[in-house]
């Protein structure tokens, strides 16, 4: 076996183990394990394998930022207040309580990013639902297929967008114009097929007009008012171009010292309940990433890119955008964004090309549990609450909803964009 095809199955079987959890073991520790099978066996030296962790600095300060406000939320009460507020403007209708857990994962999603919705929003559905008395997973799917399907609206809605774009990020009026009707086209038909697949469930339900509700603390109001604070620093940093996760991890940290030191609380219970083996989940996956890359994949890639480009830009797009689909799926959005960002980064490749690329990095992931960070944030916050939901429960809703609305995605981008 060549070295090239010993980094490709340990990459292979670290991404098995990160989709099925054998023994019930944490994702990190697959993804870790690989990422250290690299350097024992003499695959990637260590010098490497610490410039792949290095890569993903942004990545982790983003995602500590938001992990920091999503537990002040539920610690502070805010996830019970936004669960009251929900039942009650659905009235007693499972159909309505449904569109307005969607509606308000776009907000969240676009504003805050994928993985803020599945960090935040998660426990607040969940606190909802079990309040009016639902069975949780059809508004736990709409949380996960919004979070994906909406994260190209802006480029702070997904952390993908800027390993896809890197330096070449487009300027604000210029990314609206390309992705403003496909994003519209994926919430909507994301939507319409996530009611498709959930109707029977939905048509069972029978949940609660009212319950009970209690004032907002002082420290919820302040959680809330640090999300707001959040979301506006990031979108000023989408039009300055300025990189999101410094400035996640100083909101973040900056809620929870206020709170804090309001409560005259420790540090302790805050940080303990937060979620820290995603770090290291991620880290892993940008090792294996390096070593992937070692192997000449992003050079054969740019090459076969390039001749499909001067043959035919139109079919080379579309085939670009399912086919990195397809790739998340089997490794992840994060790794796999990271080497469609190298091989679309070349001049020569049309705008069509990238934007295809991109919808594939973000959308195609609704198709499994492992196509992004963000689903695999949903399951660490599902499993936080007692509920699980398997690989193949998930692939077959995945099934229903991803491919219609991938390709009327790309339609939207490639005939009318």
């Amino acid at each position: 076996m060549t070295a090239a095809q010993a980094t490709w199955a340990i990459a292979a079987l670290a991404t098995f183990g990160v989709i099925v959890r054998p023994w019930r073991l944490p994702e990190a520790i697959w993804a870790v394990t690989g990422a250290l099978a690299l350097v024992v066996f003499g695959l990637l030296s260590w010098s490497d394998a610490l410039a792949g962790v290095l890569k993903g600095t942004d990545v982790y300060l983003f995602l500590t930022g938001m992990m920091l406000l999503a537990e002040l939320a539920r610690q502070e009460g805010l996830f019970d207040w936004l669960a009251a507020f929900a039942v009650a403007h659905a009235r007693g209708s499972p159909q309505r309580l449904f569109l307005l857990v969607y509606a308000v994962g776009t907000v969240v999603t676009v504003l805050l990013s994928n993985d803020a919705t599945a960090v935040v929003l998660t426990p607040a559905v969940y606190a909802a639902t079990r309040a009016a008395g639902a069975a949780p997973l059809p508004y736990l799917y709409a949380c996960v297929f919004i979070a994906n399907a909406a994260s190209f609206a802006l480029p702070i809605s997904n952390p993908a967008n800027l390993v896809i774009f890197g330096s070449r990020m487009p300027h604000l009026a210029a990314w609206l114009a390309q992705f403003g009707l496909p994003t519209v086209a994926a919430i909507l038909a994301t939507y319409l097929m996530l009611r498709l697949a959930q109707r029977r469930a939905l048509a069972r339900e029978t949940i609660a007009r009212e319950v009970a509700r209690r004032e907002l603390t002082r420290g919820g109001r302040h959680t809330a008012y640090g999300i707001l604070v959040t979301a506006a620093v990031l979108l000023a940093c989408s039009a300055l171009d300025v990189r999101l996760g410094l400035p996640t991890f100083i909101c973040g940290a900056v809620t929870a010292a206020v709170i804090l030191a309001a409560n005259r609380e420790g540090v302790g219970p805050l940080v303990r309940h937060v979620a820290w083996g995603v770090l290291p989940l991620v880290a892993g996956l940008f090792v294996l990433v390096e070593g992937l890359v070692r192997t000449g994949v992003i050079a054969a890639l740019a090459r076969l890119l390039a001749a499909g480009v001067a043959g035919a830009p139109t079919g080379t797009a579309w085939l670009a955008g399912i086919a990195v689909a397809l790739a998340c799926n089997l490794m992840n959005n994060l790794p796999v964004g990271l080497i469609a960002g190298s091989v679309v980064s070349a001049d020569q490749v049309p705008a069509a090309v990238t934007g295809a690329a991109l919808i594939g990095v973000d959308l195609g992931p609704n198709l499994s549990v492992t196509g992004s960070l963000a689903t695999i944030l949903w399951l660490v916050a599902l499993r936080r609450e007692g509920q699980d939901v398997g690989p193949w429960q998930f692939l077959a809703v995945g099934a229903v909803v991803t491919p219609p609305a991938l390709l009327l995605t790309l339609a939207a981008l490639l005939l009318f964009g």
